[in-house]
C-alpha cells in the first residue's frame, strides 16, 4: 500500500492513495534535479524573480482551490487555510522584491589586494523534508530563498499532504519554474537518506519532531551535507501583568487553540505571576469550554480536528499521563464523537517537572499554566525546558517586558505578542528546537556559497 494517503481527518473517511517512487528511480531523480541546476544557476535573478512574482499571484488567485485542499487533508478550518495561502503567497512575493538585492556582489575591505569582493552562491540540488501542519507556509519558507538564489529543489511532503504538495509544484511550474528545478517526489524516510548519500545532492532542510530532525541531521553529517532543522517547540507565554486581563485571555486562548493547537511555535507553556494567575485559569477555562468544535467547513467553527485519529490518541494520551502524574485538568481532553480526529480543548494546571508534560510537546489543543511566584521564578520555569523556539512576555511596562524577553533562551522573542511570522522576519530556534534559520535575508545566508574573489595588484 502506498504511504500517501488522504485521509479526511473531520470524517475518518479515506478519499485517496498516491504511489510512492520506486528506489531504483531515485538516482535518476538526482540527476534531474542536478542536470536542471546547472542551467537554473545561470538564470538571472531577475528572471527567477519574475516566476516567483507569479507564483504569489496564483495563490492569490487559486486561494480557495489551495486552501480547501489541506482543509481536507488535515483538517485545518477553512478561513486559516485561505490566510496559510495568503501568507505563502507573501513570501514568495517578498522574495520576488527583495531576491535580487540580497544577491549582489558586495565589496569588502581589500586588505592589501586591488579588490575584494563578496559573492552570494546556489550549492546545488536540495531536498526538503516537509510537515503537514502548514502544508503551504513551511514549504515557501524554505523554497522562495533557495529558487531566489539558484538552487534546484526536491520536496518531499508529509505523507498526508499528497494533494497539496501536488498542487503547489503546478503552481510553480505554472509560474514558468522548470519542471525538474522543483520536483515533488513522493518518497519515504528512507529514500530521504539514499538522496542525501548521492553526490548530486548538496543540502537537506527539515521541518518536523525532534526524532526525524536527529535522523535527517545525522545522515546529512555523515554524507557532508548541509542541513537546517525547524523542530518542535513549547512555547512560554510569560504574563507579569496586564490592565485587561480580559484582552490577555482572549489573545493566548486564540494563539494555543490556532490550528488546533498544532504549531511548533504555538504558546504551550502559560507562565503567569501569582496575583495573576486565578483569574487567568478561570478565563482561560472558559474560552476553552466555548470554543467551538466542529467541521472545518463551517465559518462557525473555530477549532477543527487534529491531524488524524492517531494525533488525536496521543495528545488524550498525554492529558490522561499527566492527570495520573498529578496535574490538575480543569476542561476538555476527551474525543469527541465517534468518526473523526475530534478532541475536547484541554486546559491543565499543577504540573510538576516530575511529569511528563513538563518537558514534552502536547501537539494539539492543550494549555498548560504554571504559576510563578516573582519574574526571577517565571524566567526559571520559562528556561527549564530542552526547546527554545520563541516565546512571548506580556506586560504595560515595556521596558520591564524587553529585559525579561532577553533573558528567554529562545530564537524568537516577542512582547505582546506571540508567533508573529513575516517573510522579513527571521524564523528558527535553539537548544531542541533546532537549527538554520529561515524567510528574510537569513533564508538565504543557509544554502550558499559566500563566495571571495580577490584580486591582487599586478
Amino acid at each position: 500500500m502506498s504511504s500517501y494517503v488522504t485521509t479526511n481527518p473531520a470524517t475518518g473517511v479515506t478519499e485517496r492513495e498516491f504511489p510512492t517512487l520506486p528506489d531504483d528511480q531515485l538516482d535518476a531523480l538526482a540527476k534531474r534535479s542536478l542536470d536542471a541546476y546547472t542551467q537554473w544557476r545561470d538564470t538571472s535573478p531577475a528572471a527567477r524573480a519574475e516566476m516567483l512574482s507569479r507564483t504569489a499571484d496564483l495563490y492569490e488567485k487559486r486561494a480557495d482551490e489551495l486552501a480547501a485542499a489541506i482543509t481536507t487533508e488535515m483538517g485545518k478550518v477553512t478561513k486559516q487555510a485561505v490566510g496559510e495561502v495568503q501568507l505563502a503567497a507573501s513570501i514568495y512575493r517578498w522574495y520576488a522584491d527583495h531576491g535580487p538585492d540580497l544577491l549582489v556582489d558586495e565589496k569588502i575591505d581589500p586588505q592589501g589586494a586591488a579588490e575584494s569582493l563578496i559573492q552570494r552562491r546556489p550549492i546545488g540540488p536540495l531536498v526538503g523534508v516537509m510537515p503537514w501542519n502548514y502544508p503551504y507556509y513551511q514549504v515557501a519558507r524554505f523554497v522562495a530563498p533557495n529558487l531566489m538564489l539558484g538552487n534546484t529543489i526536491i520536496l518531499k511532503h508529509a505523507s498526508i499532504c499528497a494533494a497539496s504538495s501536488a498542487l503547489m509544484a503546478d503552481v510553480l511550474h505554472e509560474a514558468g519554474v522548470g519542471e525538474d528545478v522543483y520536483i515533488n517526489a513522493y518518497i519515504n524516510s528512507d529514500q530521504v537518506a539514499k538522496l542525501l548519500e548521492n553526490t548530486a545532492i548538496r543540502g537537506v532542510s527539515l521541518t518536523g519532531s525532534e526524532a526525524a530532525g536527529a535522523a535527517v541531521g545525522a545522515e546529512a553529517a555523515k554524507n557532508l551535507k548541509k542541513s537546517v532543522l525547524e523542530l518542535g517547540g513549547s512555547d512560554p507565554f510569560v504574563v507579569l501583568d496586564t490592565d485587561d486581563m480580559a484582552r490577555t485571555v482572549k489573545v493566548a486562548s486564540r494563539a494555543r487553540l490556532s490550528n488546533t493547537g498544532q504549531a511548533c511555535n504555538s504558546p504551550k507553556r502559560f507562565i503567569v505571576l501569582d496575583d495573576l494567575y486565578d483569574d487567568f485559569v478561570a478565563g482561560l477555562v472558559e474560552a476553552f469550554k466555548s470554543a467551538k468544535v466542529g467541521d472545518p467547513t463551517d465559518p462557525a467553527t473555530q477549532v477543527g480536528p487534529l491531524s488524524s485519529e492517531s494525533a488525536r490518541d496521543t495528545v488524550a494520551e498525554q492529558i490522561d499521563k499527566a492527570v495520573q502524574q498529578g496535574a490538575t485538568l480543569h476542561t476538555g481532553g476527551t474525543p469527541i464523537g465517534d468518526s473523526g480526529a475530534f478532541l475536547e480543548p484541554a486546559v491543565l494546571t499543577d504540573i510538576t517537572p516530575e511529569a511528563d508534560a513538563y518537558s514534552e510537546e502536547i501537539f494539539g489543543p492543550v494549555a498548560m499554566v504554571y504559576k510563578a511566584s516573582s519574574i526571577d521564578d517565571a524566567v526559571r520555569v520559562a528556561n527549564d525546558v530542552q526547546f527554545g523556539l520563541s516565546g512571548s512576555v506580556w506586560s504595560t511596562d515595556i521596558e520591564k517586558a524587553q529585559q525579561v524577553a532577553d533573558r528567554l533562551d529562545v530564537g524568537m522573542a516577542y512582547i505582546n505578542e506571540h508567533g508573529t511570522t513575516l517573510p522579513g522576519l527571521p524564523f528558527g530556534g535553539v537548544k531542541r528546537s533546532g537549527y538554520g534559520r529561515e524567510l528574510g535575508r537569513w533564508g538565504m545566508g543557509e544554502f550558499v556559497n559566500t563566495r571571495l574573489r580577490r584580486t591582487s595588484e599586478k
